[in-house]
């Protein structure tokens, strides 16, 4: 399998990428600079004693990889998505794995798009045939790139085609100690970001930082 990162420099491409190479995928890490990317591909191989991992621009990512995640801030993933839509074919499958969250008075805040969520305002700006699926969005960054560390959590999967999701599970289901749960459409991405945002909280009440959820008695 071939996993492709848009923007896959920071925490939670790394982490991606760390994750799917641990488990014998072959990753592609995409980055404005071809420069940053061979940098982050290097790292993590190092890190895993293996070469599975490569890096590039994301124009050259995008244009040859099936299965592309999207792992730039929230902020920044409507531009991103914008900046390489003709890079993009027709078959592709962005999985959306941003939040949009923001903090209020030091705690964190749903801050939901006009779409509804965040996956689906990301919907709008994909060229078509392109499919957007919702996920690894409740599981966090530093924890995927704790590589050494069981997942041993869930992680929620929607989207409106079920062709995309049933590969996404796939390529998930890869990864020891993480359960893919197919959760429908792409409008519950709202439900899964706030699950997000819940997490978040949690880890700063109780002093942790690893909040994720284990769905019991499915």
């Amino acid at each position: 399998m071939l996993i492709g990162l848009l923007g896959g420099t920071g925490t939670e491409g790394k982490g991606l990428a760390l994750r799917f190479a641990a488990s014998g995928a072959e990753v592609v890490i995409g980055s404005r600079s071809r420069e940053r990317a061979l940098a982050a591909a290097d790292e993590c191989n190092g890190r895993l004693g293996t070469r599975l991992i490569h890096g590039t621009t994301n124009e050259e990512m995008i244009a040859g990889t099936q299965t592309v995640f999207l792992t730039v801030p929230f902020e920044q993933a409507v531009a991103a998505v914008s900046a390489y839509h003709g890079s993009f074919r027709s078959g592709t499958i962005l999985v959306d794995a941003t939040v949009p969250v923001r903090f209020v008075d030091g705690l964190p805040t749903y801050a939901q798009p006009e779409a509804g969520s965040g996956a689906e305002l990301v919907a709008r700006h994909v060229p078509p045939g392109v499919s957007v699926v919702g996920a690894f969005k409740e599981i966090p960054a530093h924890v995927l790139a704790e590589v050494e560390t069981p997942l041993d959590c869930d992680v929620l999967i929607c989207g409106d085609s079920r062709e995309a999701r049933e590969t996404v599970m796939a390529a998930a289901s890869l990864i020891p100690s993480l359960r893919p749960l197919e959760a429908g459409p792409l409008r519950m991405a709202s439900v899964i970001e706030h699950m997000t945002v819940l997490a978040i909280y949690l880890n700063r009440r109780y002093r942790r930082k690893g909040a994720r959820f284990r769905v019991q008695g499915v």
